[in-house]
Formats: C-alpha cells, structure tokens, sequence
C-alpha cells in the first residue's frame, strides 16, 4: 500500500492533489540520489521516498504545504540521503562476547582429541608400508608428496594408490571395530 492508494479519487483537497502531483519527482529523485551514493553506505530507493513521504505529512501536518514543492522534494531527498549515509558510517555490526565459540568449547576439544588419539592407534596398527606411509600423511608438519616420498624412500607416484590401499584397509579396520547402530522400525 503506498500514499497514493489512501488517496480518494475525485475532486481532491490540496495534500491530496500535492501527493498525486510529486509522486513521480520524489521516485525519480530518490532513484537517481541512491544511484549516486554507489562510493558510500548503500542506500534503496523506496527508504528514500518513505522517509521523504514522511516528513512532507509530517509538514502538511505542522506548517502546511511547501511554498515551492520540487525544490523541497529535491531537498528533502538530499536531506534524507545524507542522514542514512552519516547512520551507515556510524553503525558497526553488533558482536556478542558472550557467546562461546562452539569449536572452542571444552566438550568439543576432548571429543576431537580422543578421536585423534583413537585414529592415531588404529594407523599404528596398520600392516606394512602403510602405518608408516598414513603417519607420515598425518605429521603435523603437512608434509607435500615429494617430501613423504623422500623420507619413506619411495617413488613419488606410488604414493597415491599405496595411498588409497591404506585407506581401504583403515576403513574396514574401523568399521570392524565400530558397533553397527541399532535398526529403527520395523525389520523385514
């Protein structure tokens, strides 16, 4: 619902006519002065001519309808444009400190360490090459392909399907050992 739908057809009293009449001037100018303001705080057109409706009710009100309407629309869009730029400059995002980070929080570090250390067994427990070759992919140093490679005394391209049999066997290592959840429902 916009100005112009309260607006009663027919013979018009003067705020009437007046709203009908600037209607196009305060779009056309709330819409080039958002434009303009691409540098700054990002300002929508529509909030411009709100605001801009509502102080010119809020005048029709008080001190009666501007002598001069397109130069007080013209102003009043300016006006209205520099207090939302001077509000966005001045406004910062609110930051809680209160609220603990969840990665950070005592559960979560013990869960994420017992997991490791639970991994870290599983990978020593691996047969042949492969403890080696999954320790040295998990040294905390991230270690590239070519040093790995180097250090294990291995040629550089074995290292990805060498790489891919370990994982294998970790997984069914793991799954092994892990309980299968419960079936919910029905059985069939």
């Amino acid at each position: 619902m916009t100005l112009l739908d309260l607006v009663p057809a027919g013979p018009a009293p003067a705020p009437a006519s007046l709203v009908r009449d600037l209607h196009p001037l305060v779009s056309a100018e709330a819409a080039a002065e958002a434009a303009a303001s691409v540098t700054g705080a990002a300002i929508e057109p529509a909030d411009l001519e709100q605001a801009v409706w509502l102080r010119l009710l809020e005048r029709l009100a008080g001190e009666g309808p501007p002598a001069d309407p397109a130069r007080w629309v013209r102003e009043a869009v300016r006006g209205e444009a520099r207090r939302a730029r001077r509000t966005a400059r001045r406004e910062r995002p609110y930051r809680d400190d209160t609220a603990a980070d969840p990665a950070g929080c005592p559960e979560r570090l013990a869960l994420g360490a017992d997991e490791r250390r639970a991994l870290r067994a599983a990978v020593d427990r691996l047969p042949g090459r492969c403890a080696r070759l999954m320790s040295a992919m998990l040294a905390p140093s991230d270690p590239t392909y070519r040093e790995i490679a180097g250090k294990l005394g291995m040629s550089q391209g074995s290292l990805g399907p060498i790489r891919s049999r370990c994982l294998g066997c970790l997984r069914r290592m793991l799954a092994a050992e892990v309980a299968a959840p419960e079936l919910r429902g029905k059985e069939r």
